[in-house]
């Protein structure tokens, strides 16, 4: 019986701050750029505020390729390109600086860390950095036997784990992750199978490194004998690890979900990161909101997970050479999201100009002030105020009815 309790995943992971998010919106919708202009980048930027707790948000500073390194006994079934046992030779190529991811990694300036969980090869021919995580040597051949003992599941998961509170107490504020694998496909294309209730022929790809038709005839019959094994313990995660996961899947699955108990987000490369994810998911179901999608293998158990997960690619560059190199590709455009995010200045807004009271001009010389007139008395006080002169007797007379007099003249005869 194993004394790790996955429930406890449930209690602890949150979700990004939904407040923080909102304010984000709100300031995006402020900035000098329109809404929508950037497209998904806004979407981005809202989500790492959340993430961050903080708003505007902050640059990604220090983020950090983690790749996880196994080999799988079902290579040996001739399920893949590379040779079984070879995945050490991928994990020496990163760390000569010879791999697409390193070469990404290096142009970036970003570190990359390799974990060494179940290589099949001598420890010495690596770095003791490297290699004092593993577990065994070699994962088991999961279309007739355990991948895992219930003991090495344990340690691989906490392996894991301990990794992730590592990069989170090292200040990593963004996991590129990936994987270092041969057979490593095979396995991920049962989980995702058992998971989803699908056929083998459903979920099986052709590889990082594309395998011929009869190699995937193979390949669909190793992922239906290890389906059979994988349904009895589908209500356990960490049983169907052990059954047909693998110590390198384990190790992931621990790592994405303590990446989301430490709020640390994640960029998930291919369909073995997927396949892990679609496993932390049933064991927490807010854990997918801290992970991201770098880009679209082409592998169909990839989509299928990422559907049930829903989560949307960022990228669709038809790269399918794994080891993280397609999370890496996706880094520099969540990094361009933070930069617009943080740097575009908002609008300032004009304050609406009040109306200043009107005020009346001052004249240079002011009129002396009028004498004050007396009310107007009527008629009578004109009359008074101007006497007419004296009046014609003539005129008295002739309005009395009268005859004027007419001096030194006769009068005059009216009939």
């Amino acid at each position: 019986m194993s004394s790790l309790n996955l429930d406890d995943f449930s209690d602890l992971i949150e979700r990004p701050d939904g407040g923080v998010r909102r304010d984000a919106e709100e300031r995006r919708e402020r900035l000098a750029v329109p809404p929508g202009a950037l497209g998904r980048l806004d979407e981005l930027g809202e989500w790492l505020a959340a993430a961050q707790s903080t708003v505007p948000v902050k640059a990604i500073e220090r983020p950090r390729a983690v790749l996880f390194a196994g080999d799988h006994g079902v290579a040996g079934l001739g399920v893949s390109a590379r040779p079984a046992g070879g995945a050490h030779r991928l994990a020496r190529a990163v760390l000569d600086g010879e791999s697409p991811v390193a070469v990404l990694a290096r142009r970036s300036g970003v570190p990359v860390r390799v974990v060494d969980v179940a290589l099949d090869c001598d420890p010495d021919e690596l770095p003791a950095e490297v290699v004092r995580h593993r577990v065994r040597r070699g994962s088991g051949r999961i279309d007739v036997e355990d991948a895992l003992t219930a003991a090495e599941a344990e340690q691989a998961f906490r392996a894991g784990m301990a990794i992730a509170d590592e990069e989170a107490d090292s200040g990593t504020d963004l996991v590129v992750l990936g994987d270092l694998s041969v057979g490593g496909t095979t396995a991920a294309a049962t989980l995702v199978a058992a998971l989803c209730g699908t056929d083998a022929s459903v979920v099986t790809g052709r590889g990082g490194q594309p395998i011929d038709d009869l190699a995937w005839m193979r390949k669909c019959a190793a992922v239906r004998d290890a389906l059979r094994r994988a349904r009895p313990v589908l209500g356990d995660q960490l049983e169907l690890l052990r059954t047909v996961g693998g110590a390198d899947l384990a190790a992931i699955t621990g790592f994405l979900l303590q990446s989301a108990v430490r709020r640390t987000p994640v960029i998930l490369d291919g369909v073995v990161s997927a396949a892990c994810a679609l496993v932390a998911q049933r064991v927490a179901f807010r854990a997918p909101d801290w992970w991201l999608a770098g880009h679209r293998s082409g592998e169909p158990a990839q989509a299928k997970a990422l559907d049930r997960l829903a989560v949307d690619p960022l990228l669709d560059q038809g790269v399918t050479a794994g080891e993280g190199t397609g999370a890496m590709l996706a880094l520099p455009l969540v990094q361009a999201a933070a930069a617009l995010a943080a740097e575009l200045p908002e609008i300032k807004l004009e304050p609406e100009a009040k109306p200043e009271p009107e005020v009346k001009p001052e004249l240079e010389d002011e009129p002396e002030p009028k004498a004050e007139v007396e009310a107007d008395p009527g008629p009578e006080a004109k009359v008074e105020a101007h006497p007419e002169p004296e009046a014609d007797p003539g005129v008295e007379a002739e309005q009395a009815g009268a005859e004027p007099e007419l001096g030194g003249q006769g009068r005059e005869s009216r009939p």
